[in-house]
């Protein structure tokens, strides 16, 4: 199935609609995944305890036993980032604002710039900046020390549809051209972001030999094969709730892959991905081509009414 459906999937990508259309049978990554010894984070001890059920660990605390908890550098939860009403407005916003299919059963709205991941070329392309209507939501980063000096240059919105079998496998999101924090704010329903230890497989996946150009600036420093063998069988449960702010940062966004599996999305989940730059499109070699952008990210425009 290399061939675009109707539905939007390609390749190994498939929602409800085409695996019953294309007779695609294939194991769930639910199914894969609870073959392996499942931890789940609390957000308010800021530790995984062992455990597949989210909303259980959460329910737990205060009663965990931290010496028992397991760490993961590079994992930031805020519940409550925006308002309920703030939430609401957001998404009359952006459902004011036309849709287009996605794979795995998802829709995006998306504002960024023109990229190529195999051949690293960017380009401004139909880049204008962002709708005005979402400005607040990236001047609310800058109240936070983790995202002070944090420079949207793409924004997508995500559709989660339960009734297709919404979802997203598991990936570490391209290393060349997006910067070190991957955030998402959650604007409608409860989601888990599911982690699992990257082992490479396959030679100039996700563009992480770049990260080597970079490393020594992230703000948390990379595991070492020491402390990773410590999450070898592991898989790793983030609860993503309503109104919430992730951010994936160091270990977290580069020595994992992260999912969305389609058994977590219970009802119409809507969020927006924000990607920065890496270094050497702000202040290193490639800065010149990446002025463009950033000056083209600091527009916001208004929504016009019909």
């Amino acid at each position: 199935m290399n061939t675009l459906r109707p539905c939007g999937c390609k390749g190994v990508r498939t929602c409800l609609t085409c695996e019953k259309d294309f007779a695609i049978a294939k194991p769930t990554w639910q199914q894969q995944f609870q073959q392996l010894e499942a931890f789940s984070y609390c957000v308010q001890c800021k530790l995984l305890y062992s455990g597949w059920d989210i909303e259980a660990i959460q329910a737990s605390h205060p009663e965990h036993d931290q010496t028992r908890g397991l760490p993961l550098p590079g994992v930031f939860v805020q519940e409550m980032f925006l308002s309920s009403e703030e939430g609401a407005q957001l998404m009359r916003d952006l459902d004011a604002l036309p849709w287009a299919i996605s794979q795995s059963g998802r829709r995006k709205q998306n504002f960024g710039p023109k990229t190529n991941f195999k051949k690293r070329r960017l380009q401004l392309g139909a880049f204008e900046g962002f709708p005005a209507s979402t400005r607040y939501v990236q001047e609310r980063f800058k109240s936070h020390p983790l995202l002070e000096n944090f420079q949207s240059i793409e924004q997508c919105s995500l559709e989660y549809e339960p009734s297709k079998g919404a979802s997203i496998d598991p990936h570490v999101d391209d290393c060349w051209i997006w910067g070190e924090r991957v955030v998402t704010v959650n604007c409608l329903g409860d989601a888990v972001l599911t982690l699992n230890l990257y082992e490479e497989q396959q030679a100039g996946k996700y563009n992480l030999k770049v990260l080597e150009e970079y490393e020594e600036q992230l703000l948390e420093p990379l595991l070492t094969a020491e402390q990773l063998a410590e999450y070898k069988g592991k898989v790793l449960r983030i609860p993503m709730p309503n109104l919430s702010l992730i951010v994936l940062y160091g270990p977290a966004r580069y020595q994992f892959e992260h999912a969305v599996l389609r058994e977590d999305v219970q009802e119409r989940r809507v969020c927006i991905a924000y990607r920065e730059f890496t270094p050497m499109y702000i202040e290193g070699k490639h800065k010149d081509q990446g002025e463009p952008v950033t000056q083209q990210s600091q527009h916001f425009w208004p929504i016009k009414s019909n």
